[in-house]
């Protein structure tokens, strides 16, 4: 397979003598097994690119001309992950949507930058239980695990180098990957390690601990779209925004409760340290989004808060979507009639959430077929749930599958096809649900909502 791509690419090399004006400086292709989609989009940054279908051996190829060095990513719906693209690579991959991720291997020019993303998403990925376990050690002990840990994936990263001609720009790409990853640890220690002792107060830590602060870019026009380097922000802000409440504004060392006074906090911080606009923006969404999923209710406060985020926020399609989701939580209050919400069943026919709920108290719950452990145990779950609960109605909705992969997972679960139902497009069932998490569900009661935002775990 590898060997047939890598000829084609090597006669569109060929068919560019003689027109160099011509020629693309990009080619981008390969194949996609057991494809969900028959297309496969590339994005800069959040900007769409371009688009290519799927041929009847499902590979694709885009040729790209001009276009600027940097991180990219590609969307097979409802998968995405990222592709780093600079002139004259000639890179081709091959992966298998069962295991997405893990299948992923890139071949020819500008692979190996894109093969040491993929290893160091799945390091990161596997390490996760370990992570967690290590929140319980002393702040030494745990800085020293962390630091091994680190210095393992820079030790790779400097043998690649070696063997490799890479440019200082990839090789600070690649070195992105392994910092801002190791830096969330350091960021999430207080708070977990809090809970994983029981202590009463965040544990006093030495200055020394947040040495790699120093390093930190607030500002990386590169890194702005970086899952990694975003997430690193996100509980940055987080952390300093606790630790600055606690010094300034609690009393007997206690944080001050109010989610609102906590999050303008972050509004706070995050205007004055980050300059990039692009970042600024969607970090001043991520504290709206954040806020008004977690305060769950319409009200004055909430009012205060999105006001003070309109004023700091220069993307109006941000403003635009923060608004539509306080109209939904305010439409999403008890007693309120359930959404015009509109799913298909098995026979791919369109059921409204009112049909579904008529006469009945029923529970709707979510679940992707891309989130394989999620959906074993979120059945598993609810299988116990409808014991316990005979009168409940439960009801499973799914999000980003294709349709076709829904109805194989149904029947390859055994599934009752009577009490699940495919939610076409995410981001009107996301907004209309005001989905926040998988394990979130909604009960309603005759057409009429009980609780918008229960959770499948802790609300029964």
């Amino acid at each position: 397979m590898v060997r047939y791509l890598l000829s084609l690419s090597f006669l569109a090399v060929l068919g560019c003598v003689g027109k160099q004006a011509e020629c693309p400086s990009v080619f981008f292709g390969g194949e996609i097994v057991n494809p969900t989609s028959d297309y496969v989009v590339l994005y800069r940054n959040d900007a769409y690119i371009d688009s290519a279908k799927l041929d009847d051996t499902n590979r694709f190829s885009f040729r790209l001309q001009g276009i600027e060095e940097g991180l990219y990513h590609f969307d097979h719906s409802p998968e995405l992950q990222y592709v780093y693209l600079q002139e004259g690579d000639s890179l081709l991959f091959r992966l298998n949507t069962v295991e997405f991720d893990e299948s992923l291997v890139y071949s020819g020019q500008g692979s190996e930058i894109n093969n040491f993303l993929v290893e160091m998403f799945l390091a990161f990925e596997k390490e996760e239980p370990l992570i967690y376990k290590y929140y319980a050690l002393d702040p030494q002990a745990f800085d020293t695990k962390i630091d091994s840990l680190r210095s393992q994936k820079i030790q790779h990263l400097e043998e690649l180098a070696n063997d490799n001609q890479l440019s200082d720009k990839v090789l600070a790409m690649a070195k992105a990957s392994i910092d801002y990853n190791t830096f969330i640890y350091k960021e999430k220690y207080p708070f977990y390690h809090k809970k994983k002792t029981g202590e009463e107060t965040i544990h006093e830590l030495e200055d020394s601990f947040y040495d790699y602060r120093k390093t930190i870019d607030l500002n990386n026009r590169d890194l702005t779209y970086f899952r990694p380097y975003f997430d690193f922000m996100k509980y940055h802000f987080g952390n300093l925004s606790y630790m600055d409440c606690m010094e300034h504004c609690s009393t007997e060392k206690k944080p001050v409760s109010s989610h609102l006074h906590f999050n303008k906090h972050k509004l706070y911080l995050v205007d004055s340290l980050v300059k990039e606009q692009d970042l600024r923006d969607i970090l001043f969404r991520n504290i709206a989004m954040d806020y008004l999923l977690k305060e769950h209710q319409a009200n004055e406060e909430c009012q205060i808060f999105i006001d003070k985020f309109r004023k700091l926020s220069s993307n109006e399609s941000h403003k635009e979507e923060i608004t539509h989701l306080y109209n939904g939580i305010q439409s999403l209050q008890p007693k309120n009639a359930l959404p015009n919400l509109v799913l298909r069943n098995v026979d791919n026919k369109e059921v409204s959430l009112k049909e579904i709920s008529q006469g009945k108290t029923t529970v709707f719950y979510f679940w992707a077929g891309s989130q394989k452990r999620h959906f074993k145990n979120v059945t598993a779950h609810v299988e116990k749930l409808k014991k316990e609960y005979p009168d409940h109605h439960f009801v499973g909705i799914n999000l980003r599958t294709s349709f076709p992969q829904w109805k194989l997972l149904l029947q390859e679960n055994r599934l009752d096809e009577n009490t699940q139902f495919h939610g076409e497009d995410f981001k009107e069932v996301q907004m209309a649900m005001i989905v926040d998490g998988l394990n979130k569900c909604v009960i309603a009661k005759d057409t009429l909502i009980v609780d918008a935002f229960a959770n499948l775990y802790y609300s029964f």
